[in-house]
């Protein structure tokens, strides 16, 4: 395998909330320090059964906006399996920008061609797939933010008998996959809220074609956006930190807990409910944000 089993037990830390109401964060960001968090279980099929097809010059393909995770977990992976690996960036105006970024820094230390396109022509990924699978017709072509089935099977992995005992499962959503394979997998008592990092109406029928069950409901969770980065934001991410010694980035885990302290202040959970919240990782997207707010002259994430 080249994206293994990992070897340590992923913990479950509580989260000291009071108010009668039991918090608690798997902690999937320490899986690995580069293939982080849920995309390591996204990849974890979608890798390895590519690669059981010992397929001829292995090559894999994927698509990414300039702060993506998975960008920087696709690389890692091609970088630690030596399989040569390309990245269609959306955004024509950071070709000669790239070095400033760090995220995209990072993919090219790890070998990583990355190919930037219009926002026009990232809109419709679906042809530009069918353009790069005719021209490389042995490559394994991953979608933006990896889901697909085979994600949503790995994603199953984030759920073991420690899991079985909440009654609330909350995950931040981008593209789906992720709570799609906690929704299809998790216990038939169980709670499935999904925390929105994007204002995109048509999340629910990406997931509805990934998990028959209707055990979620999705909550906004975007504070003004995707990427947008509110001081409130900021002030909770830091004293999250201060409090309970996690790290959240900015833009998906950091929201959503944000948004699952403000639900709990509002008596959304009953008394005594067991919440458990999943760390998807991504905190090599704080620095990046960091140098954004640097030249806004504006706080800091610590």
């Amino acid at each position: 395998m080249i994206v293994p089993l990992p070897t340590k037990k992923i913990p479950i830390q509580e989260i000291q909330v009071g108010k009668k109401i039991k918090l608690f964060i798997k902690r999937e960001d320490l899986i690995h320090p580069e293939i982080s968090g849920n995309k390591y279980w996204k990849l974890f099929f979608n890798i390895n059964n590519y690669l059981a097809e010992k397929p001829q010059k292995p090559y894999i393909i994927t698509f990414g906006g300039a702060f993506s995770n998975h960008i920087a977990a696709v690389s890692a992976v091609g970088n630690q399996s030596g399989i040569p690996t390309l990245g269609i960036i959306r955004g024509e105006e950071l070709k000669d920008k790239w070095r400033e970024n760090p995220t995209l820094v990072f993919a090219r230390k790890n070998g990583m061609n990355l190919q930037f396109v219009s926002r026009e022509e990232y809109r419709h990924k679906e042809k530009l797939t069918e353009f790069l699978q005719s021209g490389f017709p042995n490559a394994l072509i991953v979608p933006e933010g990896g889901t697909n089935e085979e994600a949503v099977q790995g994603i199953k992995l984030m759920l073991n008998d420690e899991t079985k005992d909440f009654d609330y499962l909350c995950i931040a959503v981008g593209t789906g996959g992720t709570i799609s394979g906690i929704s299809k997998f998790c216990e038939e008592n169980q709670k499935v809220i999904g925390f929105k990092a994007v204002m995109d109406n048509s999340l629910e029928e990406t997931i509805n074609k990934l998990t028959s069950k209707r055990n979620f409901s999705l909550i906004d969770s975007s504070f003004g956006g995707y990427g947008k980065i509110k001081d409130e934001n900021i002030r909770f991410i830091n004293d999250f930190k201060m409090n309970y010694g996690i790290p959240l980035e900015p833009i998906y885990t950091g929201k959503m807990m944000q948004k699952v302290f403000e639900m709990i202040e509002e008596k959304y959970f009953p008394e005594n409910s067991k919440i458990l919240c999943f760390h998807t990782g991504g905190l090599q997207g704080i620095e990046g944000a960091n140098l954004l707010l640097e030249k806004q002259n504006r706080n800091l994430i610590r």
